[in-house]
């Protein structure tokens, strides 16, 4: 019996497309705009040290000539991040800021290279890749003939897609990259079906002809079938190389998508075992080219190669760097992942996928739960197919879980690439669809799904925005928000200071601050004055010392040496300096009351706090704060009466004002 396919889907008309864009695309078009607005604000929330610290401080520092913080990773002895795709993704932007600065301060007296447009133009950029992952979308419905409005606002209306997908992470370009790659297996799969059942039908025919002309039509429309056995094989293996040098965790998001693009058609009467070797040898060779372009793009930016080597002839295997190797080998040193934070092997499973997508993810580990209790019950049937839309998006969104719950180091932003997945799988069960039939062609049977506007999907659906708004909310703008605000104030006050002071300053329970926001003077580049013959480099500005979440009494200690010590510089050298500690206001008032447990006292004055701030290392104190309110009180009676009419007011007050990020001036 031949196989069922997905019919081939044209693109609607243009007056179709028009009336969707105006009707039923109408909320979608609203979320896809205030994805660009919210970039555009900008987002404070600062989610990870990584969303900076591995791609715009360093493309910053290179582009820009300026101070920042070069992290390990970026070690020219062992370097494990590829930097090709980070000066994609950054480069472009901040090239074109570099270029058209210039002219903007010399034609109308503006600086454009500002703290705001350093932070946005890359975000922006990393938005606009966001929406590769809704054209995908928009595209493997079309082909299998599924609902794409129900999926495009799900996909739209998540904060991972608001939030995350508008950040500098590396994830995030993993997470275009990888629905890209599925379109692209979707397609190959799609079109090599239609081409194999015609192919077959054809065969009969041939074969069950009864003249030699009939049996001449029937080869020559045969052989006019279009090609489909290696269709698009450089496409697929150039992005999974691309993805690979971006992030090596792409492996596991890139398996089971290679995988349904080599067994396309295996086991039909036209697809062998041979067909599948072949698919294999001739991937590999595809992938040949982008790997050299990465290789060599790497080792000539870390200073492995050189071009006067190449010219001298004196390349060797040592001249050349592969990072994702590099990677690899890192962290599959248990000791190595043990400085980042160790976590359960089922932290993904238990947190991270019901964190990121809440009733989605849950739908999708139940899915993934009834999988495995059918298969264990021999019930074949009920699973899908092998070469289905269907198993191809249930393999992308479990096999990389389970590939990825080996490693002990877990954070929830390693599983952003299986949000089309997820969307794709099961954003149909709590949306409700007017009208509307969705077909899954497997195995010949018809599935029509409805949900009526009382059902359970209207309930799952309020929820699902709920808390998608409220995560939007909390790691879009509050999460670690007073960082950027500070890095502003403190970019404005160094261009003002004169050039023969520093400035100091200590963090206590804060996320890093990156250096590029204050755009200061590169010092540890060398340089060369024709004047005296010398070598030298520019002195210092800024310094930063990072507390974490060390206990106050050794932040005292440390803002004691750091007194001592510069207060000596001054009057011995004539140095100036100024010496700032940045906490949460949720820790003030520790702050002054350790204080006395000091060597000895420090007289600090807050400069400005910065709203809002929220740092889950340090929340505020609810019993304490409503403590507080009747310590003043003279009578038990007048107590209940405050609290009773005024405490609320009191203690809501007192509350808000602990999410901010204190700067305090420390002096002696």
């Amino acid at each position: 019996m031949a196989r069922k396919t997905p019919k081939e889907n044209k693109e609607p008309p243009s007056y179709e497309w028009f009336t969707d864009m105006n009707l039923s695309l109408v909320p979608y078009w609203f979320l896809a705009f205030l994805r660009v607005v919210i970039t555009l604000l900008p987002q404070y929330g600062y989610i990870h040290p990584d969303e900076y610290f591995q791609s715009v401080e360093i493309v910053a520092g290179d582009m820009f000539d300026i101070e920042v913080t070069r992290t390990w990773e970026f070690n020219t002895t062992f370097p494990i991040r590829s930097i090709t795709f980070i000066y994609f993704v950054v480069g472009i932007p901040y090239s074109c800021l570099k270029y058209i600065s210039p002219f903007m301060s010399l034609w109308f007296d503006i600086s454009i290279r500002t703290p705001y447009m350093l932070l946005v133009l890359p975000r922006l950029f990393a938005c606009l890749l966001s929406f590769v992952s809704d054209y995908c979308m928009y595209k493997i419905c079309y082909l299998y003939g599924q609902n794409y409005r129900a999926r495009l606002l799900t996909l739209a209306s998540s904060y991972v897609t608001l939030v995350y997908g508008t950040r500098t992470f590396t994830n995030t370009a993993e997470m275009a990259l990888n629905s890209l790659l599925l379109y692209v297996v979707a397609y190959c799969m799609c079109h090599s079906d239609q081409v194999i059942i015609q192919d077959e039908y054809l065969s009969e025919k041939y074969n069950a002809a009864g003249t030699p002309v009939e049996r001449v039509k029937f080869y020559k429309l045969r052989s006019a079938l279009p090609q489909h056995s290696l269709s698009l094989c450089f496409v697929v293996a150039t992005i999974t190389v691309i993805g690979v040098f971006n992030r090596p965790t792409f492996l596991a998001f890139a398996f089971p998508s290679v995988f349904f693009w080599l067994q396309r058609g295996l086991g039909s009467k036209i697809i062998g075992l041979g067909d599948f070797h072949l698919r294999i040898l001739i991937f590999t060779l595809s992938g040949i080219p982008a790997t050299v372009i990465f290789i060599l793009i790497d080792s000539f930016y870390y200073g492995y190669l050189t071009m006067s080597e190449i010219q001298e002839m004196k390349v060797s295997l040592n001249n050349f760097v592969v990072t994702p190797l590099n990677f690899l080998k890192y962290n599959m040193n248990a000791n190595n992942l043990s400085e980042h934070g160790l976590h359960p092997r089922c932290l993904h499973f238990l947190v991270n996928i019901p964190l990121l997508y809440n009733v989605l993810g849950l739908m999708g580990l139940g899915a993934f739960l009834s999988i495995m209790y059918r298969g264990i019950r021999r019930k074949f049937s009920d699973l899908p197919r092998v070469q289905s839309i269907i198993g191809l998006m249930t393999s992308s969104f479990i096999i990389p879980i389970i590939i990825l719950s080996m490693f002990p180091h877990q954070e929830a932003r390693f599983l952003i690439p299986v949000t089309l997945p997820v969307i794709f799988l099961h954003a149909q069960r709590i949306r409700h669809i007017s009208n509307t039939e969705q077909s899954h062609h497997e195995n010949s049977t018809t599935f029509k799904v409805t949900f009526s506007r009382g059902s359970r999907g209207s309930v799952l659906l309020t929820l699902w925005y709920f808390i998608n708004i409220v995560l939007t909310i909390f790691f879009g703008f509050l999460h670690q928000g007073g960082i950027y605000p500070l890095s502003t104030h403190l970019a404005s006050e160094m261009q003002l200071k004169p050039q023969v002071m520093t400035l100091h300053l200590v963090t206590s329970h804060t996320y890093s601050l990156p250096l590029f926001f204050l755009q200061l003077r590169n010092s540890k580049r060398l340089l060369f004055s024709k004047q005296t013959g010398r070598r030298y480099r520019l002195a210092r500005q800024f310094y930063s010392y990072e507390m974490g979440s060390a206990p106050l009494e050794d932040v005292h200690r440390k803002l004691q040496t750091l007194l001592e010590t510069y207060e000596l510089k001054k009057t011995e050298k004539r140095l100036d300096y100024r010496l700032y500690l940045a906490l949460p206001a949720s820790l003030v008032e520790e702050f002054h009351i350790t204080a006395p447990n000091s060597t000895s006292a420090l007289q600090y004055s807050v400069v400005k706090v910065f709203y809002p701030h929220v740092s889950t290392e340090a929340l505020p104190d609810v019993f304490h704060l409503l403590s507080d309110d009747c310590m003043n009180s003279n009578t038990e009676k007048y107590c209940e009466r405050e609290k009773f009419y005024t405490s609320p007011f009191k203690f809501f007050s007192r509350f808000v004002q602990q999410f901010g990020l204190t700067l305090v001036r420390i002096q002696r």
